[in-house]
């Protein structure tokens, strides 16, 4: 196995914390003895060939699977018992590679659900809309056409989401992510059946994130879009972290360009 490069010493806060993580299903290994963090107010995005383990590490990393051994630590809290609505209100919120929106509720409904996470709203105020309740909704509904702004949904506010267009659902869903109020926002391949015109618009839209404030979390396959994007790359290869660094220096890895790189080079020049 190819030494795993080293990056420079942290500047910045570790937010995240995936530590000598494995995770085995029977008798096949699907992450062994994989560490990185994420730093706050960066892009990293975790890349590797199909099979390499993205999926089962960013599993772990958002709940969804328990780890055999090793811990992941969001701001310095172990979530390995915590359940995902905790995990969610602790400070971490996640998209899907297949998108999951409420298809029969409007744009607006749609991210005013995701604010509902750290809502103190009982079931008292809701039904006698006190002012507490008014309050809280007014706030809400603010914030939710501020977000619907920031990540450029077209269409009108009481369009239902069945009826966008699928690069609109693709950016309610990262909006509604966002009114969680999340420290860490974890992309789930974002620019799956994109064109070449919209990866570019997410780019951008990924950049304008991260300026928001959120630390950002991209598992992507498309090269181009991570080395665009990212500020720093983690890789991994048949469930072993291979390499991490800026795109740079994961470009010129030796261990990189066999496991991932160098197929996609091939494959573009065929």
């Amino acid at each position: 196995m190819s030494e795993v490069q080293q990056t420079q010493p942290a500047t910045r806060k570790s937010l995240l914390e995936v530590d000598d993580v494995t995770i085995r299903f029977g008798g096949l290994t699907a992450l062994d003895s994989v560490s990185f963090d994420i730093r706050e107010g960066e892009i990293l995005g975790l890349i590797g060939p199909n099979g390499a383990g993205k999926t089962t590490c960013f599993n772990v990393m958002t709940g969804v699977y328990q780890a055999t051994s090793g811990q992941v630590r969001l701001d310095g809290e172990p979530i390995a018992k915590m359940k995902r609505h905790q995990i969610t209100k602790l400070g971490m919120a996640r998209t899907f590679q297949n998108i999951r929106l409420f298809k029969t509720m409007t744009v607006l409904e749609n991210v005013m659900v995701g604010a509902d996470v750290h809502s103190k709203v009982g079931f008292f105020d809701a039904l006698f809309r006190t002012p507490r309740h008014r309050r809280t909704e007014g706030a809400s509904l603010v914030r939710a056409k501020e977000l619907l702004r920031i990540v450029g949904v077209t269409a009108g506010y009481d369009e239902l989401a069945a009826n966008l267009s699928y690069g609109d659902q693709r950016r309610l869903e990262i909006a509604r992510a966002m009114a969680t109020g999340p420290k860490l926002l974890c992309l789930d391949e974002p620019a799956a059946g994109f064109n070449p015109a919209e990866k570019r618009r997410l780019m951008e839209l990924i950049r304008r994130v991260r300026d928001e404030g959120y630390t950002v979390l991209l598992i992507e396959h498309d090269m181009r879009l991570v080395m665009g994007v990212t500020d720093r790359i983690v890789v991994l290869e048949f469930g072993r972290k291979i390499a991490e660094g800026t795109p740079e220096e994961i470009q010129n890895n030796p261990a990189v360009i066999a496991a991932y790189l160098g197929v996609e080079e091939d494959e573009d020049a065929s």
